[in-house]
């Protein structure tokens, strides 16, 4: 039929001569922009679902490659592969529990631990032996201490030493040659000898002298000496505490400290007689 010859109605082409085209199939074209949409819409969803598993880190399944129909199919028609189980699928649809997310510790740690320490109580000054000893009540009244070998001279604190000397009837004489004997301080079975003032007669140097008490072991054991039987009658021998062997006894009228030596002399002026104070 000539291009310019307008065409005659479909519902009456016998009238003109013309017949239309049985060679192709009707609504082909329709077919194939429905079939281009959608490939379009699926190639669409296989990426964004590839990128979506790529973000979670799972590998991308393979997108399935469109197959045609076999000859049966009527020509022109073509037809798509289905997309896999789950390739349309989001990671939250697949039912995967989503990894704990590990939550700080509460605990603080060991070195910033603040909580609040108990204070430790200042220790309390240990008190002088004035406060923490009272001193000992004597266990007999005020003595004075007699020669043997010379009845007629005492014990007597002269100058910070303790001599034997001859006591006069002043006051003061009287009073330097009275002791009160208490318990040894190192040894309670032993004597102390303390004087009017509250201080004790202790060897030094290995000379009998009076001194204050300072509250140390050695001074204890300095001023503390035990009584010994002696070869005159009623007489005692003095002898040192942390010395022993040695014993107070007279030389040129000094009371010292000396070894013992078994002659009359040194018998004679280690022996004391404890009697009624002079005071």
């Amino acid at each position: 039929m000539p291009k310019d010859k307008s065409r005659p109605p479909l519902d009456r082409p016998w009238e003109s001569g013309w017949a239309p085209d049985t060679t192709r199939a009707p609504g082909t074209r329709r077919l194939w922009l429905a079939g281009a949409l959608a490939l379009a819409t699926i190639t669409a969803c296989v990426t964004a679902v590839t990128v979506l598993e790529n973000e979670s880190g799972e590998p991308a399944p393979e997108a399935a490659e469109p197959t045609t129909l076999g000859s049966s199919a009527p020509g022109g028609l073509i037809s798509f592969a289905t997309p896999s189980k789950g390739a349309g699928e989001t990671p939250g649809a697949r039912g995967d529990r989503p990894s704990p997310t590990p939550t700080p510790s509460t605990s603080a740690p060991t070195g910033a631990d603040s909580s609040p320490k108990p204070q430790k109580k200042a220790p309390k000054p240990s008190p002088s032996r004035a406060t923490s000893k009272p001193p000992k009540p004597p266990a007999s009244p005020g003595i004075s201490i007699r020669s043997v070998n010379y009845p007629d001279r005492y014990w007597r604190v002269r100058d910070g030493y303790v001599r034997l000397d001859q006591i006069g009837s002043g006051p003061e004489q009287r009073e330097d040659a009275t002791f009160e004997r208490v318990s040894g301080l190192a040894d309670s079975s032993c004597h102390s000898f303390t004087t009017a003032d509250g201080r004790y007669l202790r060897h030094r140097s290995f000379v009998l002298v009076k001194d204050t008490d300072d509250g140390s072991a050695l001074f204890e054991k300095d001023a503390t000496f035990c009584p010994r039987p002696a070869a005159s009658s009623g007489a005692v021998m003095l002898e040192s505490v942390n010395y022993p062997g040695r014993f107070l006894r007279h030389r040129n009228f000094q009371l010292r400290l000396e070894p013992y030596q078994h002659d009359g002399l040194y018998l004679a002026d280690s022996s004391f007689r404890l009697v009624a104070g002079l005071d």
